[in-house]
């Protein structure tokens, strides 16, 4: 995992994850593992991944997006490169996935494992390369401005004591249309400056937790004035010393995805009508955008501006039917009212997330 900041968080976070922490055992709560669910080409794909990789990486939730083939992603904070090189296996010989992280045991596994893998996928020579670097400082490792399609990254952003350069950065390389796809640990409140840097609480994911309504603000300061959850789960500490000291928190594992588009920052209804064409293979029945939107194959539905433009100006353009323009407001949309959320199972071929 990977972080900057101040020099003494940043070698406290190193120490941690290098040497303190050697396999999700010994970490003191499960705010770096809560477990997301995994859609059924997700798990099939992990099942491909070295043993050393996955004892060894450290997330809470499962930020794999769809429709990745042929594209570039960024993995944030990639660690021993388990979602990295599951990631590289969904864009297919044709694609690029670069992961970057700043603690050296763990990215000397992922580098390691490079051919293994490659082997294992079919691909005649690598798609995958890993970076030693920081998350706030993606020029330093050599990402330009506007070439990134999609951005990953698992329970690593709230390690930062930096999170506005982390978040302009992110927007600065990810093409017009891209999107930002991440898993991280959120609180009900903001953590008390004299706790955010205990190495323990800072380590185990808790101590650097964004506060949700600061994460939207800084989101609007830089643009992005619509962001969406995908899933989010709360999750209990389980640990009396811990608890001692943030038990006043509540936390939870959020997955959020927010695109570099030009939204407003309410949902606009400019009478505009979106149909899933079934056309992702992992999503043959319904596509879910986010945990109030779920579009049935075929199915008209009523969407606001922004949810069309999430559609139709970026990678997922080529699997929805989107009519309608913003020449004529309505007024406001209930977004919420729009899709509803159907139930849906996580171990259905059909489900998608």
């Amino acid at each position: 995992m990977i972080t900057s900041g101040t020099d003494s968080t940043r070698e406290q976070v190193k120490k941690y994850y290098g040497e303190t922490v050697l396999s999700t055992r010994d970490l003191k709560t499960k705010a770096c593992c809560v477990g997301g669910t995994m859609p059924k080409h997700v798990r099939a794909i992990l099942s491909e991944i070295e043993d050393e990789i996955t004892q060894k990486f450290y997330g809470c939730g499962s930020p794999i997006p769809l429709s990745l083939e042929g594209k570039t992603v960024l993995d944030l904070g990639c660690g021993t490169g388990r979602d990295a090189y599951m990631v590289a296996k969904m864009v297919g010989p044709k694609g690029r996935v670069i992961g970057v992280d700043m603690t050296e045991q763990q990215l000397e596994i992922a580098q390691r494992h490079v051919q293994t893998q490659m082997t294992r996928f079919g691909f005649s020579k690598p798609n995958v390369e890993f970076h030693l670097g920081y998350i706030e400082d993606l020029a330093a490792v050599g990402v330009k401005d506007d070439s990134v399609d999609v951005i990953i990254s698992n329970c690593v952003l709230n390690l930062s004591t930096e999170k506005d350069k982390v978040f302009s950065e992110i927007f600065r390389v990810l093409k017009p249309g891209g999107e930002l796809y991440f898993s991280d640990v959120f609180g009900s409140r903001r953590i008390p400056e004299s706790l955010m840097n205990d190495p323990v609480l800072r380590g185990e994911c808790l101590g650097g937790a964004m506060y949700i309504e600061d994460f939207r603000r800084l989101l609007a300061s830089l643009g992005c004035a619509d962001y969406r959850v995908v899933d989010s789960r709360a999750f209990a500490i389980n640990d009396a010393e811990v608890e001692a000291k943030l038990g006043m928190v509540d936390f939870y594992s959020i997955t959020v995805r927010a695109f570099k588009l030009d939204l407003e920052d309410t949902c606009e209804d400019y009478g505009q009508v979106a149909t899933y064409l079934g056309s992702v293979a992992e999503c043959p029945h319904q596509f879910i955008l986010d945990d109030h939107h779920v579009f049935e194959t075929g199915k008209p539905a009523r969407v606001c501006g922004n949810t069309a433009s999430m559609l139709a100006d970026t990678r997922f353009a080529e699997h929805f039917s989107v009519q309608g323009d913003r020449s004529t407001h309505f007024g406001l949309f209930d977004c919420k009212a729009g899709v509803p959320n159907v139930s849906r199972s996580a171990d259905s071929s059909s489900a998608c997330c």
